[in-house]
């Protein structure tokens, strides 16, 4: 393989028996895949399937997806397992509920070329509204601002999710996602990657025409208010204990499915 083989973006998605929404997340895909200036082939799609017991392996290849086993049972451990057969310039990560908007790769391209922009985020919009889902938007937000200012930014502008892309080169630099944590590893690496680019004159971006739309699922699961009623549900050993906290969230992101 050749740098002239090697693609420009490789799209890396972790999955944990996501037989029933990976479909519609790679058709939103193929089409995105379409619409890049680039050419469909310029992009790969890598599925990370970590350690699932149904059919995702199945559903990835016949969407023509690299699938990539991996036994982490965390994400972040799965992302990076994605990333390890990589071949692109460009690493874009989606979650396997996510849908694509059909501009996510030009966007992306838009907003690398848009200046010093170390790496960054699509953002996100919300497959449905309620009053509880629009004030966690809200809270993220929040977040958003706090990443900005733990990186030195001006919190002037929202960080959402989304597709979270970076160049591989830089990626590796950081030494990729934290593949012990269990949550947050995503708002992990965008403070480890601000403050790499900080050192070098660079800063986060952020796309603002390609929106990913964010699956509700876990709203329809928990209840739209979950971000603002899970903490009283914690066992209150987790308080004290990194075990039990772990296993809190081993539960909400894998023991659903």
């Amino acid at each position: 393989m050749t740098v002239q083989d090697a693609p420009r973006f490789s799209l890396v998605v972790p999955a944990y028996n996501e037989e029933v929404l990976l479909p519609r997340l790679l058709a939103t895909v193929a089409r995105a895949r379409a619409r890049y200036h680039g050419g469909a082939e310029a992009i790969e799609v890598i599925v990370a399937d970590d350690t699932s017991t149904d059919g995702t392996a199945r559903v990835a290849r016949d969407w023509g997806a690299v699938v990539v086993p991996v036994q982490a049972r965390r994400i972040g451990g799965a992302r990076n397992g994605g990333a390890r057969v990589a071949r692109g310039e460009v690493l874009a990560f989606a979650d396997a509920d996510l849908q694509l908007h059909p501009e996510t790769f030009n966007e992306i391209d838009r907003v690398l070329a848009s200046g010093p922009v170390v790496g960054g985020t699509t953002g996100i919009r919300f497959e449905r509204w309620s009053p509880g889902i629009a004030c966690t938007r809200v809270l993220l937000i929040v977040m958003g601002s706090l990443i900005r200012m733990a990186v030195g930014q001006r919190p002037t502008a929202e960080v959402e999710t989304g597709v979270v892309f970076v160049r591989r080169r830089d990626f590796e630099a950081i030494g990729g996602y934290d593949d012990q944590r269990f949550f947050g590893e995503d708002v992990q690496l965008l403070i480890d990657l601000g403050r790499y680019g900080r050192r070098r004159g660079q800063r986060l971006g952020r796309g603002t025409e390609a929106r990913a739309t964010w699956s509700t699922r876990k709203f329809d699961q928990f209840g739209d208010w979950h971000y603002f009623t899970a903490p009283f549900h914690l066992p209150w050993r987790a308080v004290v204990r990194k075990s039990a906290l772990n296993a809190f969230a081993r539960h909400y992101w894998y023991g659903t499915r």
